[in-house]
């Protein structure tokens, strides 16, 4: 039978039709895509909450078991918890203690070997319902969720741990999508940041992101008149200007150059060579870098990522997606999907491309026994921002650089701050140019604030958001790391289990007892060790 309480928001939100199973009240509800959901549902489940965790996809573990197989961790000795447990079983397979690069079939079995040992309760496919009445709240609380099929989940307290922050957008809380100007909270590396400060020959390799020779901009070479080339913007942005334009998404990609186990690129149904155009004309211009950031995996596996001028990064494509529409969203992604292949396949085969990187492109292929359903491409695009959270505390730059202590930590961040490209632009010379790009290294790892993942005061009691975090974009650049999101993630079940069982908000936790958690769970909070190396 239903507690009064499950049967009271069974009649509110469903009236005479039957009430779902799911609609009874958890302790701990976790809502998400991510590594860091599942992170915090098997620390609730661990700490004897009761919990389910909402994930929105066909697969567990979000961008780590989807083809970020280059885990980006700058010390070993800032990760623990559950990241730890997960980054171990992925190394025991190869015959290690610990891996921090890995196919991405391997990370899956990791993932849902731990899962299913826990007995946690999953249920997978579940999107909410982002209409009216799909979530409820009583003051400042939420009651409940529906989701798209129809099921209702309701709990004490919940955990936001989606890529894109549904879940919070939904109950209310302050958020942004964009990037703040320098002036808003004192940072140097916020809003736009040109590529064009300087002359092309006082060019480093801090500027690897950067066009390196002059590319004209329009359609027809010279001719205003033509139009500009796609996604490329004439406006002609000032540093430190603040907007709502996110940094690029791309996918990131599992390949090899294994002739028994590639698949050759392929030209896409719906090519189109003006897509590329800008990639020719920088390789005809003289950029002749590889257009890409490789990691090497094991078994002749690599990751793929974008780099320099033109790479995998769909730049300027992906602003609306944060508050986008489930259908829209999966437009974004299918036409992200297709201007990589086109990427690829240009890269590969192209006429216009020099022979030497089309050979070395078209040695890789997309990998036979990595994604199967898919063709070897990976399942998720790669949100590296989408709404961040303006809660309690804003991490901003002077936490990242060691300039303030963020109050109340419970995590360790130490990557550099990094935004990959935003928009390309015409500079005043009538040349193309990237905004956006950041890449500055921390002095050691810094801590990350439990007060940055709860909302303010008064807004919502019974959420955290471990994943859209309250960052700056500068800030977040440096946190959003698939580690990181897994401890903050776990950090946040803690403390919810603590909501949960004394019936307070989750502002009023206290956080010494998470701090005792998190000691107990090898949750590091606090760096003693060397300082960070300046790796990418």
């Amino acid at each position: 039978m239903l507690r009064p309480f499950a049967a009271f928001l069974c009649a509110l939100l469903l009236g005479s039709r039957a009430c779902p199973a799911q609609s009874k009240p958890y302790d701990i509800v976790v809502y998400g895509d991510s590594a860091a959901a599942v992170a915090a549902a098997l620390q609730a489940k661990r700490q004897g909450s009761s919990v389910v965790l909402v994930n929105t996809t066909k697969f567990l573990g979000g961008m780590t078991c989807s083809g970020l197989s280059a885990s980006d961790i700058f010390h070993r000795e800032a990760v623990g918890g559950v990241a730890r447990e997960i980054y171990g079983r992925i190394g025991r397979h190869y015959g290690k203690t610990y891996v921090d690069y890995f196919e991405p079939h391997v990370a899956q079995a990791a993932v849902d070997a731990l899962v299913k040992e826990s007995g946690l309760v999953v249920l997978m496919d579940e999107q909410l319902d982002r209409g009216p009445g799909g979530l409820t709240k009583q003051g400042d609380r939420i009651a409940s969720f529906r989701t798209l099929s129809g099921k209702v989940f309701a709990a004490k307290v919940f955990i936001d741990a989606s890529y894109v922050g549904d879940l919070m957008a939904a109950a209310g809380v302050s958020y942004t999508v964009g990037r703040e100007a320098n002036s808003r909270y004192g940072e140097t590396l916020n809003g736009v940041q040109r590529g064009d400060d300087k002359p092309r020959k006082h060019y480093t390799q801090r500027d690897k992101d950067h066009f390196i020779k002059d590319v004209d901009p329009y359609v027809r070479p010279g001719d205003k008149a033509s139009g500009l080339l796609p996604f490329v913007f004439a406006e002609d942005p000032r540093i430190g200007e603040g907007d709502h334009r996110i940094q690029a998404y791309n996918y990131r990609l599992c390949v090899t150059t294994d002739p028994a186990n590639r698949l050759p690129f392929e030209k896409p149904a719906g090519y189109r060579e003006l897509d590329h155009e800008m990639l020719l004309r920088n390789l005809e211009a003289g950029d002749l870098r590889f257009p890409a950031l490789l990691h090497k995996l094991p078994n002749g596996k690599t990751d793929w990522n974008s780099m320099h001028a033109v790479g995998t990064d769909y730049v300027g494509a992906n602003w609306e997606y944060p508050e986008a529409s489930y259908a829209r969203r999966r437009e974004i992604e299918a036409a992200h999907e297709l201007y990589i292949r086109g990427h690829l396949w240009t890269l590969a085969n192209h006429p216009r491309v020099p022979e030497a990187i089309r050979k070395e492109a078209s040695a890789y292929g997309l990998c036979k026994d990595e994604f199967r359903d898919l063709g070897g491409f990976s399942p998720m695009i790669y949100i590296r921002e989408a709404r961040r959270l303006i809660g309690e505390h804003v991490m901003t730059e002077q936490d990242c650089k060691g300039r303030r202590a963020a109050p109340e930590p419970v995590a360790l961040a130490s990557f550099g701050l990094d935004s990959h490209a935003v928009r390309y632009f015409v500079t005043a010379r009538g040349t193309l140019e990237r905004d956006g790009v950041i890449w500055n290294v921390p002095p050691k790892p810094y801590g990350v604030s439990y007060r940055s993942l709860i909302p303010k005061a008064g807004e919502c009691a019974n959420l955290l958001v471990p994943v859209c975090l309250s960052a700056t974009h500068a800030a977040h650049g440096s946190i959003r790391m698939e580690p990181v999101f897994m401890q903050l993630g776990q950090a946040a079940a803690m403390a919810a289990g603590i909501a949960a069982r004394d019936g307070i908000a989750v502002q009023d936790v206290p956080y010494p007892l998470v701090r005792d958690q998190l000691k107990a769970a090898n949750l590091p909070v606090e760096w003693a060790g060397a300082p960070a190396k300046a790796k990418r």
